[in-house]
């Protein structure tokens, strides 16, 4: 009998190593597969799933607006895309404008755009560098690539966009020689998610602020993974270093595709109709969806339970580092976690499938857990015994 796993290995271009099962349906933290096993699901479609599986009022939105304007393309206004601008602009006192596109690897492509149109407006051609950081992920298409540090994604794929320049995340002291006059844009992850959930110390952020200004080159934070409400704040990057361009995308659609590229007035002066655009983005039934998800996870109850939450994560994973020696650092913040660990993470995941537990990894030492943000403290207590069973069993 042919199964889905036959088909998929079948027809479908093989570029995901999947596990043996077949998902089915979710609803609330858990995942069930089509023989009936429940998961405790701390993936959460890659930090997408930020209100789970099956919440209420984006289902009533989806059926609301499903039977009215799908698509209408950008030659058109439409209500939804300009609501949710505002929306996006007024939870970030610096951002004036936004630019939706369908992903985050579409949002950072359209943010390196943006910083060299800026950048030859006010400067002319030699100002084009583009600094980004080891550990940095940014995406899947050419420009994303090209600032994405690891060698795996950008080398069979060569030559990439030229006019990069990468520095070591977290050293100061390199950063002087590293921002210099000819960059127009420097790019950087607030938290870390392929890189190995390390997060950007608020002084590195404070002085890449201050020679951006200096230089008048462009602060652009991915804030792809780590935002949207996933450390307990709106956004992951610190009050003291604010951007130019913000790119976002996972959760904003309750799991629907979206992503956005919010940005500063002088920024958007720059771009002018025809300089960038999109078929697809910013439809009206995404962007009513993105509305309803926007506005339950900005509310403050809603963050301080992510906080509350995280706090009582935090605490369990200390004492799991505590019994095993094979954990040995704890990275992240919020919701958005890493565990390194000595043992490979990728039997860990795969023992944890044994548990009924959905795990994913950030390079070859690094846990990743980016659970919905609905988790409650008995869902934290059930996946901290299901993983220590896994860590145990991959010894």
């Amino acid at each position: 009998m042919t199964t889905i796993v036959d088909l998929d290995q079948q027809y479908v271009l093989q570029t995901y190593a999947r596990p043996n099962f077949v998902i089915e349906r979710g609803e609330g933290c858990y995942l069930y597969d089509t023989d009936g096993h429940k998961y405790l699901d701390c993936v959460a479609g890659i930090a997408v799933n930020a209100l789970g599986y099956a919440d209420p009022d984006v289902t009533a939105a989806i059926t609301q607006h499903a039977g009215g304007l799908l698509h209408l393309s950008n030659l058109y206004h439409n209500t939804s895309a300009a609501v949710l601008a505002k929306m996006l602009a007024d939870s970030c006192c610096v951002i004036d404008r936004v630019f939706f596109s369908n992903s985050g690897a579409e949002a950072n492509e359209g943010a390196i755009k943006f910083a060299r149109r800026y950048a030859r407006d006010r400067h002319g051609e030699g100002k084009n560098i583009v600094v980004a950081f080891d550990g940095s992920f940014h995406g899947r298409t050419m420009g994303a690539v090209a600032i994405t540090a690891r060698e795996k994604y950008r080398e069979p794929f060569a030559p990439v966009m030229p006019g990069v320049r990468f520095g070591e995340y977290n050293n100061i002291d390199q950063l002087d020689e590293l921002i210099t006059a000819d960059v127009c844009a420097v790019v950087i992850e607030p938290i870390q998610g392929e890189g190995g959930l390390r997060v950007a110390d608020v002084a590195y952020l404070q002085k890449i602020r201050a020679l951006c200004d200096h230089h008048d080159a462009l602060l652009i934070y991915d804030e792809v993974q780590c935002g949207v409400g996933r450390t307990g704040k709106m956004w992951a990057h610190p009050c003291e270093a604010k951007p130019d361009i913000m790119t976002i995308a996972k959760p904003l659609g309750g799991g629907l595709p979206i992503g956005a590229i919010l940005m500063r007035q002088k920024v958007a002066d720059t771009i002018h109709a025809g300089d960038h655009g999109s078929t697809f983005a910013g439809g009206p039934f995404v962007t009513a969806v993105a509305q309803v998800v926007f506005n339950k996870i900005s509310q403050p109850e809603f963050l301080t339970h992510v906080r509350e939450v995280s706090d009582y994560l935090d605490e369990s994973l200390q004492d799991l580092m505590q019994r095993h020696a094979e954990v040995t650092e704890l990275r992240g913040k919020g919701l958005m976690r890493g565990i390194r660990m000595t043992i490979p993470v990728s039997t860990v995941r795969e023992k944890a499938h044994d548990e009924q537990l959905l795990i994913a990894t950030a390079g070859d030492d690094v846990v990743r857990l980016v659970p919905p943000l609905i988790m409650e403290r008995h869902h934290v207590d059930e996946m901290i015994g299901k993983l220590e069973k896994a860590i145990v069993a991959s010894k």
